[in-house]
């Protein structure tokens, strides 16, 4: 086949390729052989009427439609790659001619835009560094010692902050009782600030069996419009107060929560972890600070194509977590009053962030010739079976070819980095 480019230029290609008159005959056949079922014809069974039939009785063009799509795609791919062009969009297909020698098309289609890289290698940035705050470690012994905490019932005195109380309360909004506000035995820290704003306030000082009448007012962006900047009413019962004990710190706690002996040996340990930690984290800003200069030294216009196709998979990622914690994306807009519009021009500026990133470090590996082996494919297969949680030989069952090239670019584009990192200048 031969094909012609018309034109390129704002990353936009016109090719111009004829399907030969033999493939768009091969392709007639199959969209007939496809449809003829759908067509009733009399003197025939359903499905069984000859395509020349069909054709006297439907006109000629018939199954054309159906065989464009079928040839189309092995001829629009043969015309990509001999003009070297990688498509980013739908194109859009305008029919030029039908005749005895085929059907010639012109197509126009967005493609992959040229990067112009700036300087890449010695890049300088500002060494990173963090020093462990002095009472990191006994913050993380706190955090643990609150982990392990029980609450137990008191009797003596009334409610206090940080104590969980159990309660059966119900809502009034203008003397109704409203849907959603009434439960029993709720268990409710004191100062954990997940009630309306100065509910949990007015518990404290209240005893076992006391009826509280709370006042409050719903936020103006609460979630359920027609409580959204009310004032409320809520009868409440306090059933139990609970006070929270925290264990003593000794070694008994330290054999308890780890596999040291002493307490000593568990807060050495703390510490080793917390300073890997923050190596980790420091080598990660500056991989992140090379990436992003050199990044920003780079060229590219990019098509607003890769721009929205970027957004359509962020939405869908965030579409999963919020799925994650029991909601979706329509319940987010509707709580938060967003129209997805909106929220897909939040995700702009990181979108075409993370396009033009992917396309400098794509186009440095090209040109640094940086190649992933067998043995490295292999390691991030293994990687990601461990990860998931499966045997090797079922997780790489489940691979298909796309997929192992996939890891394989992750892992190229992982070499690029560590190359970058690697020669740049850190002072």
């Amino acid at each position: 086949m031969s094909s012609k480019l018309i034109k390129k230029e704002n990353n936009e290609a016109t090719l111009e390729f004829t399907i030969s008159s033999e493939k768009f005959e091969d392709a007639t056949q199959k969209a007939y052989l496809k449809l003829r079922g759908k067509f009733d014809i009399p003197g025939f069974r359903k499905g069984k009427a000859p395509r020349a039939i069909i054709e006297s009785r439907y006109g000629k063009g018939v199954f054309f439609e159906e065989a464009l799509d079928i040839a189309f795609p092995q001829e629009y791919k043969l015309a990509l790659d001999e003009h070297n062009l990688e498509p980013v969009d739908r194109p859009n297909v305008d029919i030029k001619e039908v005749n005895e020698e085929g059907v010639t098309l012109e197509v126009t289609v967005t493609v992959r835009p040229e990067v112009k890289l700036g300087e890449y290698k010695g890049i300088e940035v500002e060494k990173i560094e963090y020093t462990l705050e002095e009472d990191a470690v006994d913050k993380r012994l706190e955090q643990m010692l609150d982990q392990n905490a029980r609450f137990v019932n008191v009797t003596d005195r009334p409610v206090q902050e940080k104590d969980m109380v159990c309660i059966d309360f119900k809502g009034f909004v203008d003397g109704e009782a409203f849907e959603g506000g009434t439960a029993e035995n709720y268990n409710l820290v004191i100062g954990s600030k997940t009630f309306i704003p100065g509910f949990e306030e007015q518990l404290i000082g209240a005893n076992v069996s006391d009826e509280v009448d709370v006042n409050v007012t719903f936020p103006e962006e609460y979630h359920a419009e027609n409580l959204a900047g009310k004032d409320a009413l809520f009868k409440v019962t306090i059933k139990e107060i609970k006070e929270k004990q925290l264990p003593n710190l000794d070694d008994e706690f330290a054999k308890d929560v780890s596999e040291f002996d002493t307490l000593d040996e568990l807060k050495e340990d703390i510490k080793k972890r917390l300073m890997e930690d923050q190596e980790k984290r420091a080598k990660m800003e500056l991989r992140d600070k090379v990436v992003d200069k050199v990044v920003e030294n780079a060229t590219v216009d990019i098509p607003e194509a890769m721009i929205r196709t970027q957004i359509d998979s962020m939405v869908r990622d965030f579409d999963y977590q919020l799925r994650y914690q029991g909601l979706d994306i329509q319940k987010y807009l509707e709580f938060t009053n967003t129209k997805i519009e909106d929220l897909r021009e939040q995700m702009k500026e990181e979108a075409y962030t993370r396009v033009k990133t992917g396309l400098v470090l794509e186009e440095i590996t090209k040109v640094e010739n940086i190649e992933v082996s067998q043995e490295e494919l292999d390691k991030e297969i293994e990687n990601m079976a461990s990860m998931y949680r499966m045997e090797l030989d079922k997780f790489k069952n489940t691979l298909k070819e796309e997929d192992k090239e996939y890891l394989k670019e992750n892992v190229a584009i992982r070499k690029t980095v560590d190359m970058l990192v690697e020669n740049a200048k850190v002072v």
